[in-house]
């Protein structure tokens, strides 16, 4: 019996106990292999729920854990670190052919993944706001550090309207618009936050390693003054070097 053997049978109820298992007794295990596969199904088709709620949320309780299993099976876990499981959703989302008029459901999961990332990233310090408060090209020719939670998400669809109206009390969103949103980790739960329209790309570029100066050449218009005070008060930037100087 192989790894890979037991591996396949454990997550495929379709395929025989893989042979010479056998219990404590020395005696053939189907029927513990059977529970343990059970268990270990359930288990991550629980990981799975509890990292995809809003997925769930759109597709019902009982198809999600249908469409888990068919995950699972597909993406088994590479880490033991349940955590991080899921990681494999999005691009099995957008190829699952059941849900293909569900055409946003895979940036959801990507959002949902972002959110866990967040919450799992190292904590840094921010900036103080008065560290901004520099020389207009001082500014310009400078890159951005940012804390390690961040994380930016765009899309095609109104995921962040979609995502509020399945974890609170928000509207479902009435116009098919993009929508980027930037996930902050103020204090301990990641918050994810609605950026203004073209903000993305300037963010991106950000990221990227760019200077401020070449993020804004490269970027449509859009409003500066309301991103720089997300990213402030989000406490997103960490350092700020300008020609070498930290």
């Amino acid at each position: 019996m192989s790894q890979t053997d037991f591996r396949a049978a454990l997550l495929n109820p379709d395929l025989p106990v893989p042979k010479g298992l056998v219990d404590p007794q020395g005696r053939a295990a189907g029927r513990r292999f059977s529970v343990y596969r059970n268990n270990v199904t359930a288990s991550l088709t629980e990981a799975l729920r509890q990292a995809f709620p809003v997925v769930g949320a759109l597709v019902g309780e009982e198809f999600f854990t249908a469409m888990a299993i068919e995950h699972l099976r597909a993406h088994p876990p590479l880490s033991p670190l349940m955590m991080f499981y899921g990681e494999d959703m999005p691009a099995f989302l957008a190829a699952f052919a059941p849900v293909q008029h569900l055409r946003y459901l895979p940036d959801i999961a990507r959002l949902e993944l972002a959110l866990r990332y967040s919450y799992h990233a190292a904590d840094a310090t921010p900036l103080p706001p008065e560290a901004m408060q520099i020389a207009p090209d001082v500014l310009m020719g400078s890159t951005l550090r940012f804390s390690p939670a961040l994380r930016l998400v765009r899309s095609d669809w109104p995921i962040h309207s979609i995502w509020m109206a399945n974890t609170g009390s928000a509207a479902p969103p009435k116009a098919v618009v993009a929508e980027d949103v930037l996930i902050l980790r103020r204090d301990f739960d990641p918050d994810p936050v609605l950026l203004p329209t073209g903000a993305a790309g300037f963010l991106a570029a950000l990221l990227d390693g760019q200077t401020f100066g070449a993020a804004l050449d490269a970027t449509t218009p859009f409003d500066l003054t309301a991103t720089l005070g997300i990213m402030i008060s989000g406490g997103v930037i960490i350092g700020m070097s300008a020609g070498g100087d930290q």
